[in-house]
């Protein structure tokens, strides 16, 4: 049997040169290889990558605003409470319009009185007169507050047929908010916000047809829809506006009303958050109901101005106020502590807006 690992002695020298000649090959591929990396790593520079520049951001530091003097605020409501209720036509009413005058431009406004001609429901004829108050009246950014000053001529809510024929005393549905608007000028006229307030006290808001429905909505609130028409100035607009109506009573709930978060949804959060800013959180409901036809309403859809209303009203009892178009709303409804809540929640938008 032939023996397999016995080689042939030139064989195994062959075997030898061919095994020298593949490590030299290998050896050589690898230098190769090397070469050609580093090579490639000197003459190929890194691609550069773009520099993103971030911008930091600058949180705009929270301005103090002046205090809000609840005491004063209730002074300006039981002034108007005194006069009687200002039912269109009456004694109390012009003396109204007098007094909400001689105070602005007493806190250094620019007044106009918009008189206007306006038919109400039962086919009367009344002169109309807003008054508004202007604020740093050549700036170009704005804000809008507002509220009405009229009586209901009637009392629709009362039990007695007698006292159904009675006006509205109107204290805080109507003077509530007036006498908080009065507070907040007299406080303008101590530190310049730095951007114009406009200040508007509408008329004939409270002159609707008793109980109606939807068909019956713009009985209501004839000042607004006359102004929204007619600004005062040509081409004026504001920022936003903010509503104000039944901001007087004791322990009242101010919700997020339908048509305020659907045309200004963004001014409700910053309302309320201004809210809670100024400890008056407990005053501003976070729940939303359903919507309701006041001075605001006429402002977003015929001004174009996203406007909100702060405006009492009871989501868990889904009613305004107890006293609500009645006899009873006077002065006893009063409590200082909603009109300072409500006042300065209004001061820290305000003084933080610019």
């Amino acid at each position: 049997m032939e023996d397999l690992n016995r080689k042939d002695p030139e064989m195994n020298k062959k075997e030898k040169f061919i095994e020298r000649l593949a490590n030299f090959s290998v050896a050589f591929i690898m230098i190769f290889c090397v070469i050609v990396e580093f090579t490639h790593c000197k003459t190929e520079p890194p691609v550069e990558q773009p520099i993103v520049e971030t911008k930091p951001v600058v949180t705009k530091p929270r301005v103090v605003p002046p205090d809000f003097n609840g005491d004063s605020a209730f002074a300006y409501v039981k002034y108007q409470a005194d006069l009687g209720p200002r039912t269109p036509g009456s004694k109390a009413h012009e003396k109204s319009i007098e007094y909400y005058k001689k105070q602005f431009e007493k806190f250094g406004a620019t007044v106009t009185i918009q008189a206007a001609s306006a038919s109400t429901f039962d086919k009367k004829n009344w002169l109309l007169n807003n008054v508004i108050a202007s604020f740093n009246p050549n700036a170009t950014d704005r804000i809008l507050l507002a509220a009405h000053f009229d009586s209901r001529p009637f009392c629709e809510k009362e039990g007695d047929a007698k006292l159904k024929e009675k006006p509205c005393p109107g204290v805080n549905d109507g003077a509530s908010g007036v006498g908080v608007l009065i507070e907040v000028a007299r406080v303008l006229q101590t530190k310049d916000p730095g951007i114009g307030v406009d200040i508007i006290l509408f008329d004939l808001e409270d002159y609707g047809i008793p109980s109606g429905g939807p068909e019956d909505a713009d009985t209501w609130c004839l000042g607004s829809q006359y102004w929204s028409k007619n600004p005062h100035k040509q081409g004026y607009t504001a920022r936003y506006g903010i509503v104000l109506d039944m901001v007087g009573a004791k322990d009242a709930m101010f919700a997020k009303e339908g048509f305020s978060v659907f045309y200004a949804n963004d001014v409700i959060n910053k309302v309320w958050k201004a809210a809670e800013i100024s400890g008056a959180g407990g005053y501003f409901n976070k729940e939303e109901y359903g919507e309701i036809t006041d001075d605001h309403l006429y402002i977003n859809k015929i001004a174009q101005i996203p406007c909100i209303d702060i405006l009492h009203y009871d989501v868990y009892k889904m009613n305004f106020f107890d006293h609500h178009h009645k006899n009873t709303d006077d002065l006893s409804t009063i409590d200082k502590k909603t009109l300072d809540a409500v006042g300065q929640t209004l001061l820290e938008v305000i003084y933080n807006e610019k």
